[in-house]
């Protein structure tokens, strides 16, 4: 059994012994963190990350505000919009190994949030004032540019430099 063939069979029985990769349980952001400081970063700067301090107290305690500003508080005691909010629970796929093969990761668990995902709380019935653009608010949680960068930049600081041409011997 090939290498690759190994590590997707494994994972696939580890998500179905615990239960459907979907159900996975949460890592919390902070497990994110060492891989993706960058996308850890502009997530501390976004107000998902702050987003039950918007609420008033009487808000904080009703299950309708919080299904939007707070949605994996039970499953991550934390009062916030986080990596896994969006991209779902880390168990399966947090796994080194699993993130660099990205087939294998959204096998196991790993979302791509879409505008259908968004708009289950940025829709016409969330108190918000402002209409929800769709492509202006992924500017403004951009957390891949900046990683994608610094990515780019290691393979090539890592790429070997080509040699130069051998002389001819007379």
């Amino acid at each position: 059994m090939s290498s690759r063939a190994f590590r997707v069979f494994s994972a696939l029985l580890l998500a179905v012994s615990g239960g459907l990769a979907g159900a996975a349980d949460f890592t919390g952001p902070d497990s994110c963190k060492g891989c993706h400081p960058e996308a850890y970063d502009a997530w501390m700067k976004s107000k998902h990350a702050r987003a039950t301090e918007t609420l008033a107290e009487g808000q904080k305690k009703d299950a309708r505000c919080l299904s939007c500003h707070a949605p994996d508080q039970a499953e991550q005691q934390l009062a916030a919009v986080t990596c896994e909010t969006c991209h779902g629970g880390g168990q399966y796929y947090s796994p080194s190994y699993v993130m660099k093969d990205p087939e294998l990761a959204r096998l196991v668990g790993l979302v791509d949030p879409s505008e259908k995902q968004c708009r289950t709380c940025h829709d016409a019935s969330s108190p918000s004032l402002r209409p929800f653009d769709f492509k202006e608010a992924l500017k403004a949680i951009d957390h891949w540019s900046a990683e994608r960068a610094r990515k780019q930049q290691t393979r090539a600081d890592a790429a070997p430099s080509t040699p130069a041409p051998a002389t001819a011997k007379k």
